[in-house]
This record gives C-alpha cells, structure tokens and sequence, in this order.
C-alpha cells in the first residue's frame, strides 16, 4: 500500500521539485507548477458520489499533459486510478493510493513532473 510519503519519495528524487503547500494541502512543484497533490474529497465531491462509496484513503492528484493523455490513462484502467466531476476539463487524474502498483504510481509522478517542468529540463532528465 502506498502513502504519501511515498509520493513525496518520488517526487523529490526528480530535479529543482520542492514540496509545499497549495490550498492546505501537501503539494509537490517544479518551476513554480504543481504536478502532484494530495486531494481529499471536499464534501461537494463527496454528494456527487450519491449512493456509490468514494475511494478510500489517501487520494493524490497528478497532472497529465493533456486531455488526451488523461483519457488514455484511464483507459488503461489501471488499479487506482480514476476521475471525477471536478476534473473533467482538467488535465489531472487522481489516484487511490490504497490499491495502486507501485510502479504504476511511479510512473504518473514522473510523468506528472514532465507535464509541467520546463523542456530543457524534461528534456535533459529523459537524456540522463
């Protein structure tokens, strides 16, 4: 099961990130942008679940760098992986900590990061 200490493992071994704080949650930047936070369920979200039960645990939001990747993550259904109606317009997925792979989480933080880094150093960091 994954935490959010792992995220911010993640996170911080990939360059010129810091970890802060946006709209008081725990929020990972790179050139100023955030690329993954954690998101729990604001009460809005909560009633548009209606009778379905929301993921539990801790829930990260990661960006994507567009619309079209964002379908085609969830596409791939991965476990914890999935959507909701704040998002939709967004490019971001959230992710269900509980029950995501390991390297499935991984693999979006990083991706997270080269959706928002500047290309020289997305560029440079895919080259190492």
């Amino acid at each position: 099961m994954a935490t959010i200490d792992d995220v911010a493992r993640i996170a911080m071994e990939l360059p010129e990130v810091t970890d802060g704080e946006r709209h008081g949650n725990r929020t990972w930047f790179v050139a100023g942008k955030a690329f993954a936070w954690d998101r729990p369920f604001s009460k809005a979200d909560i009633r548009r679940f209606g009778d379905q039960k929301p993921p539990d645990g801790p829930i990260v939001a990661v960006r994507v760098e567009d619309l079209g990747e964002k379908e085609a993550v969830l596409a791939a259904d991965h476990a914890g992986f999935f959507t909701i109606t704040h998002f939709d317009g967004y490019p971001a997925v959230l992710i269900q900590l509980r029950v995501v792979p390991a390297g499935a989480l991984r693999e979006a933080v990083i991706d997270g990061w080269l959706a928002c880094a500047p290309s020289a150093l997305a560029k440079a960091y895919l080259q190492r």
